[in-house]
Formats: C-alpha cells, structure tokens, sequence
C-alpha cells in the first residue's frame, strides 16, 4: 500500500469508524510472500525455540509489542487492555506475510515482539524454523469462547501455536446500474469482464487470487503444479483476460465502490462491506461469493520466539477472545473473528450487511485454503505477465 491510499469508513448502526489502510490486512500470496517469504524460510536454520511455553502465569511484564497488519485491532480494545492489566501496547505494522517473516528471521529471537499475527497457511514452516514460540493454553482459558469450526486448522490441528484472529474470504461486486443480468458464479465474472464490463473491472494485485479466478471458474485444484494447468491459466489469463482489465487493485472499497469508478472488482469480503456502505448507494452494488469454489484465508494471533513479554502476550491473547471484545474487533476490521455466537451479538447490536461477514455451511464448505508450493514463481510470472498486457 502507498502513503496516498484513502482511508475507508465502516458504517454500522451505531457509529462510523475511519480506519487508515496505508497497511490494511492481506497480501496473502503476494510476489513478496510467494517469493520471499518461502525463500526466507528456506534460508533459516530450524531452532527449539517453540520447544515449550516461556510463560507460567506470573506477574505481568509492563509492556507489550505487537507486529500485525496495519489498522487491525480495535484501539478500546487496546485501550481497556491497558487500563486493565497494566501493560503498555506498543504496535507496529506489516504490510505482508513476508515482512513479518523475514524481520523475525533475521532477528533469530531478538526482534523484540511478543505478539505476531501471520495467516496460517505460513504457521507449519513458521514452527518448523523456530519462529514461534508454543502457547501455554492454560493461560487462555477464553479460547473457550471460539467456535470449534475455526479450530483445529490443518496448519496448526491442536491450536499449539496459533488461534484464530479474523477470517475471510473472496468474491466480487458488480453494478447493477450497467450489468443488469445476475452474475453467479467465477465464469460469469470472465464473461461480464470481456463484455459489460470491459475496461471497468478489477482484480486483485495478488497472484494467488488472480490465477485463482481461472482455477475455480474451471475446476482446477487452485493448489496445482500442473506444467498443463499453469500454461493454460497462463493462455487465457494473459491473451484473453488482461486486455480487458482496468486495474489490479486490492483495496477496490477504498475508492472504486464508494466512487462507481468500477463496473466489476474482484474483492475480499470485509472491504467489499465496507465499500459498499461507504458509498452511500447499496442497492446498486451487487455482492457474489466466488462460486463454484473460491479462498478462504485466515489470521492467527501466535507468540514470537524469544517474546520478552510472554505473560502479557498470553494475558491478551486471553483478554482479546472474550465476546465483548472479539465483537468489537469484528465491529472495527469488518471480518469474522471466529467467536461462538458472535453472530447474534452483531445482529443484536445492529451492525449492517452481516451477509458480507457471516457465511452458512454451506457456502463455507465451497471456500478452499491455499498453499505455498513451488508453483509460486510460475504464478508471479502469471501475474506480471497480465500487469503489462493489461498496460498497468
């Protein structure tokens, strides 16, 4: 992100909340993560550092540092945090997966830290080399208070060194004010690209999702290192689709909703909600999860190796999962963040358009996590290839 991109406003019943997005979350396979993260990780020598829990339920420390995406935490969270407890949170903030992980790999231990917060599917290498350090989980009894569903994930099964933050996912919006047919599904979007909406549809600037678009729109396993598979995604993606595409931006909420400079953006749920509210005009916007298939992402709060303040990591971790506050971190960051019955709790306080934020069984069921595989180089060319046949 850039020090000119606007800020967003996330409207509910009771309050509107300007939140900056020079560092707002996401990135999560960008060339930088794709890349360098998996090569950083590569280039560490794995350590015992999450052996064990560095924390036992003393007192205290007075201070905690937290490193995660830019405008992520609810500031009366943080606020009642201190007033609370006592420790002093210091934030600061990282704009991908792969700056979070190469500042924790050069450190080795030291970088001062105490709370991180990656999205999972970098935890399995994170652990593997040291990075993290293994929650003591008698210490965050209010993990009792999370859904079981957002649990248990493949990259951390028993919740040793992770818990869920906020998740999302991917989908678009479309104006209905131009595109007057019902699109449904990932091949609607293509076709609506090259038609209705040539010239005036986005993408997001992330190679996962990008080649993602062809991938579910065909039935392809999004994780595939098919030589065939990449080479026809390739195809149609630089030949075909590029060429019609205005912008590759991931923040589309942020101006080209609020502003219809867009007819058709590709968008992750959260910001897609906030845009439209922002706007002032929802009916004319169209919200559609990706269909057949599409992403599911998530962040986790986890423990730096070498945290200087284990016990006051612990102590907000645990204070951060009570319903109160996991309902305003929803209130503010405009995602799900994973706590049981969190939805009538919206519904009660009245916030707007928790269609964008709460999805059934069923849709969850069509929503795929990605993964790191040695592809990522392939997908980067992909989509560097699209950026100069499209002229960005």
């Amino acid at each position: 992100m850039t020090a000119d991109t606007p800020i967003r406003i996330l409207a509910n019943a009771s309050a509107s909340r300007i939140i900056g997005r020079e560092l707002t979350r996401r990135g999560f396979l960008s060339a930088a993560v794709a890349v360098g993260a998996v090569g950083a990780l590569a280039a560490c020598t794995p350590t015992s550092t999450g052996g064990s829990p560095q924390a036992s339920g003393g007192p205290l420390e007075n201070k905690l540092s937290i490193y995660t995406w830019g405008e992520y935490d609810a500031p009366e969270v943080m606020s009642a945090f201190t007033s609370e407890l006592g420790p002093q949170i210091v934030i600061d903030s990282f704009s991908s997966n792969e700056e979070l992980i190469s500042k924790l790999v050069a450190a080795k231990g030291t970088s001062g830290y105490d709370i991180v917060v990656p999205t999972g599917t970098f935890i399995p290498q994170m652990v593997e080399n040291g990075l993290l350090t293994k929650l003591n989980r008698d210490l965050i009894p209010n993990i009792e208070h999370m859904d079981s569903a957002f649990l248990g994930r493949d990259w951390d099964p028993n919740n040793d060194y992770s818990i869920c933050k906020a998740w999302g996912t991917t989908g678009f919006v479309y104006d209905k004010s131009v595109i007057t047919r019902e699109l449904k599904t990932w091949n609607d979007f293509l076709d609506a690209a090259q038609n209705e909406a040539s010239g005036k549809t986005s993408v997001l600037d992330d190679p996962g999702d990008i080649t993602g678009i062809y991938f579910w729109a065909n039935g392809i396993d999004w994780d595939t290192t098919d030589a065939g598979n990449l080479d026809a995604a390739e195809e149609y993606l630089v030949n075909t689709l590029a060429p019609h595409l205005a912008a590759f931006d991931s923040y589309p909420g942020g101006q080209s909703i609020p502003q219809a400079t867009m007819t058709l953006m590709q968008v992750w749920n959260g910001d897609a909600r906030i845009g439209i509210l922002e706007g002032g005009e929802p009916d004319r916007w169209q919200w559609v999860l990706g269909a057949p298939v599409t992403e599911i992402w998530m962040d986790n709060w986890a423990i730096a190796a070498g945290a200087p303040n284990p016990e006051a990591a612990h102590a907000f971790i645990n204070y951060v999962l009570t319903p109160e506050n996991s309902l305003a971190e929803l209130d503010y960051i405009g995602y799900h963040t994973g706590g049981t019955d969190i939805e009538q709790a919206a519904n009660d306080a009245g916030f707007e358009m928790l269609d964008l934020v709460f999805f059934t069984p069923e849709q969850i069921a069509t929503m795929r996590t990605g993964k790191v595989t040695e592809a990522q180089g392939r997908l980067v060319d992909i989509w560097n290839k699209m950026k100069a046949a499209a002229g960005a």
